[in-house]
């Protein structure tokens, strides 16, 4: 499809210049583009068509990059991005080489901070107000927080601190699920439309300044009369945290209505105060599937446009997690589930259902739920943590502090574990291993199939113990039969060179049986290590280790020491992601570029042949 005003924008500079009409076409045309492109490449969905007209209002009003306009969480940012410069390459969005589906500095200079993770754009965005209030810089600075980020504590630790001072720093609040302010009544409609339009703030501002200037009294005449307004204000409506926290509220106005919006943003941009700004979105907003079903289209996977994309879940490792603990939540009645506003992603939208008494869904808390989860646990019950492996790093001092230390059965389920694929280098989850293994009685399991995840969610059940069990997102894949029961599992033993692995890296291992000469070793239990794989790989001349995570605290590492320690004398490699963030691209393309596929660790063992 043509897009005749999309395809002028070259910068925000260009929107600025459109009539109400070429607005309205925008809009569509960018929808029209958002929708085609991610149903060919898959992406954030919902909630960008809810920002479309809200983020034609902020590049109308303010100047990006002077301006800094931070999106959170980053994907909401689709429109920014096409109205930034990227159109040319947003059919790249996602892809290997492509542009993030996240805000990212390195890609343009309209993306001041990266915002992948959540909860994250208030901190960020008062500090650059800050910083170009010391360096001279012209500019304000502006929060866009929505799409459940708000739920995460970070969120008001930084509110709290930017509504103290004078300054005009500007927080958008995107609702697009619930009224964060509840007003009563006729009279109150009747204010908020009135503290809405443009001439109110302006008489309210000239009418200070009035009362200041008169000579003596000035100064506490105006405090006096702001005060009673306050009271008033009060009485009237509910008083708000972010009223309380400092902030000149303002709002709700309708995030469809771009002239609405645009009259609040310039108000805001002359206020001596911070502002909060609240809009109303439709998540979804042009799509008919996506309006009707906003969580089946937060994100999704490449699908047909005509037919929408597919509610089913399909057999994945977090759905074999899901069903596993609603079957033994049958049995145990002190089996509960805890979710970090991931219900579906993690695969426990029916236990939510069958179990509403022991499901809990704190929100984007990572930190609340480990502690929460210790709570739970520590009263006897047996709940588990779902959670996606780049997200339980925002909960490490929880799981040290809370947990570690008093030896709780904290049950970590670690979806999302190594290579995740196109949403690139917030999302891998290439780091738990790392901090998890330095954790003090901390057990950690990486299932190779979905029969292996059963038994060791079962085992954790059964047992009270600090664990992690830690998966890959998608499937599995055709192996052997081997027993998941034991700590490690020994293929084709008595060869000259050994396959050391664990994971979905097992079934890529499990290739190199049939073109080489080699044994594989598979960890079942990857930490603490079992002292018996000592022995074994002592009768080798070449170890190669193979993990999918950061090689850099990697379970390759305490392989190596450990072998060291007992004088092996013959070659030892180390395979892993060499200390990089990895972009966007598929997981397959991913393995492959850091040669943890089959067809690598061929090659490597046929050099090594060669050479010997």
């Amino acid at each position: 499809m043509d897009y005749p005003i999309l395809g002028t924008i070259k910068s925000p500079a260009d929107v600025k210049k459109l009539n109400s009409a070429e607005l309205k076409n925008l809009c569509s045309e960018i929808r029209d583009c958002i929708i085609t492109t991610v149903s060919k490449n898959g992406g954030h969905l919902a909630s960008n068509l809810g920002t479309v007209e809200l983020t034609v209002a902020l590049h109308r009003v303010f100047s990006s990059p002077m301006d800094s306009i931070i999106f959170d969480v980053g994907h909401q940012c689709y429109t920014h991005k096409l109205l930034t410069g990227r159109f040319d390459r947003f059919d790249t969005l996602r892809t290997a080489g492509g542009i993030s589906g996240f805000m990212r500095p390195s890609e343009s200079e309209h993306d001041p901070f990266i915002t992948g993770h959540s909860s994250n754009s208030i901190s960020a965005a008062y500090g650059i107000y800050k910083a170009k209030r010391i360096l001279g810089e012209d500019g304000t600075s502006i929060a866009v927080i929505g799409d459940g980020a708000l739920t995460g504590g970070m969120a008001y630790e930084a509110l709290n601190n930017a509504g103290n001072g004078k300054n005009n720093f500007i927080v958008i609040l995107n609702d697009n699920e619930m009224s964060i302010s509840k007003n009563v009544g006729s009279l109150s409609n009747s204010l908020t439309k009135m503290r809405n339009k443009p001439r109110y703030h302006r008489f309210k501002s000239w009418f200070s300044k009035f009362l200041k200037s008169i000579p003596f009294v000035g100064k506490k005449l105006n405090k006096f009369f702001f005060s009673v307004k306050e009271v008033a204000k009060e009485i009237v409506y509910n008083k708000n945290i972010f009223t309380a926290l400092g902030f000149n509220y303002m709002g709700p106005v309708n995030g469809h209505d771009i002239s609405a919006m645009e009259s609040l943003f310039r108000i805001a941009q002359e206020s001596e105060r911070p502002c909060l700004i609240h809009v109303i979105t439709t998540k979804g907003k042009g799509y008919y599937h996506a309006e009707k079903q906003p969580d089946n289209y937060h994100g999704v996977a490449p699908f047909d446009l005509e037919k929408g994309a597919s509610s089913a879940i399909s057999k994945n490792y977090s759905a074999i997690a899901g069903e596993t603990l609603c079957r033994l939540a049958e049995k145990d009645k002190r089996i509960c589930a805890v979710t970090a506003a991931m219900a579906d992603g993690t695969g426990l939208k029916v236990f939510s259902e069958k179990f509403k008494d022991r499901f809990f869904d704190v929100g984007i808390a990572e930190q609340h739920a480990v502690t929460f989860t210790c709570g739970l646990a520590c009263k006897g019950l047996k709940p588990f943590f779902a959670v996606y492996s780049s997200f339980l790093q925002r909960g490490y001092d929880q799981i040290i502090h809370d947990a570690a230390t008093a030896n709780l059965p904290l049950r970590l389920l670690v979806d999302r574990a190594g290579i995740v694929g196109e949403d690139g280098e917030t999302h891998q989850g290439l780091f738990d291993v790392s901090f998890l293994k330095s954790v003090p009685n901390m057990n950690i399991y990486s299932p190779s199939d979905f029969k292996e995840l059963e038994y060791r969610i079962e085992y954790a059940a059964q047992n009270d113990m600090l664990c992690a069990i830690r998966y890959p997102r998608g499937g599995e894949v055709n192996l052997p039969q081997f027993d998941f029961t034991a700590d490690y599992v020994l293929f084709n033993g008595g060869c000259e060179k050994i396959i050391v692995t664990y994971g979905r890296l097992f079934s890529e291992a499990c290739s190199t049986l049939e073109n080489a000469d080699v044994s594989v070793l598979k960890l079942n239990k990857i930490y603490p290590l079992n002292k018996e794989i000592t022995e074994i790989l002592l009768n080798y001349k070449y170890v190669y280790f193979y993990e999918e995570t950061e090689k850099s605290g990697g379970i390759g590492e305490s392989v190596a020491e450990l072998l060291l320690s007992y004088g092996f004398k013959g070659i030892f490699k180390h395979f892993a992601v060499d200390n990089k963030f990895l972009a966007s691209m598929s997981v397959k393309e991913a393995i492959r570029e850091n040669k943890l596929d089959s067809e690598s660790m061929i090659k490597e063992i046929t050099k090594d042949v060669s050479e010997s």
